[in-house]
């Protein structure tokens, strides 16, 4: 049951990593609204990184920004976040790879192993939520502009990129959540301590023998 938990944690934080990347380089993250456009053979699109316009016969012609200071705070923001979220979803893909049961490296125990794939579920959660961040503030952004009626400029509607972010985040969210429920705490193993009893014998010195505390143990006589 474990092994089923951590191999399908893995899989959707997978899946939610290659989400996250295609979020991340997506340029549609809004779209302009249509109820302004002049032509309908023309479509505004901009994403994290770059403006683009297509046309109806097929050409897209894209513009990055062309400053980092100057661009608006939750663009800057949504920027750092995504690209955070991409290094913790890499890193809890491989510290869910060395935790899994099924996996076998140097002499680690199960009880290291399922600590290693609880910490790579916390990473998987932490990537998530930080897409969610992104995702959801970047809408909020573009609806608060919709609905202004003092905001000069053209109006944009949410576009194809917020989806992949939040469809990516949930799933980052569920198979950290399974790798978690995949941890079993289990007792540490027995160090060989003994427990010492004082005999006496008829026939010779006193003798010290050696009870081993667990059944895995064995007895030694001490003269």
């Amino acid at each position: 049951m474990a092994v089923g938990l951590q191999v399908v944690g893995l899989l959707l934080g997978i899946v939610s990593w290659c989400l996250q990347s295609s979020c991340t380089s997506s340029q549609v993250w809004k779209t302009r609204s249509q109820l302004e456009s002049v032509s309908s053979s023309q479509w505004l699109f901009e994403g994290l990184w770059m403006s683009c316009a297509a046309t109806s016969l097929g050409s897209i012609q894209c513009s990055k920004f062309k400053t980092v200071l100057g661009l608006p705070v939750h663009l800057q923001a949504c920027r750092a976040l995504m690209i955070l979220s991409l290094l913790v979803g890499l890193a809890s893909i491989i510290v869910s790879v060395i935790g899994l049961k099924c996996t076998k490296i140097g002499r680690t125990s199960e009880r290291v192993k399922h600590q290693i794939a609880l910490s790579g579920g916390i990473l998987f959660i932490l990537s998530g939520v930080f897409t969610l961040i992104a995702a959801s503030w970047y809408t909020a952004r573009v609806i608060h502009e919709f609905y202004d009626p003092l905001h000069i400029g053209a109006r944009y509607e949410l576009g194809t990129g917020l989806y992949l972010g939040w469809a990516a985040s949930c799933l980052a969210i569920l198979g950290g959540s399974m790798l978690c429920c995949s941890y079993k705490k289990t007792p540490p193993s027995p160090t060989g301590q003994f427990s010492y009893k004082f005999t006496k014998t008829s026939h010779g010195p006193s003798i010290y023998r050696a009870a081993p505390v667990s059944d895995g143990g064995s007895s030694k006589a001490y003269v």
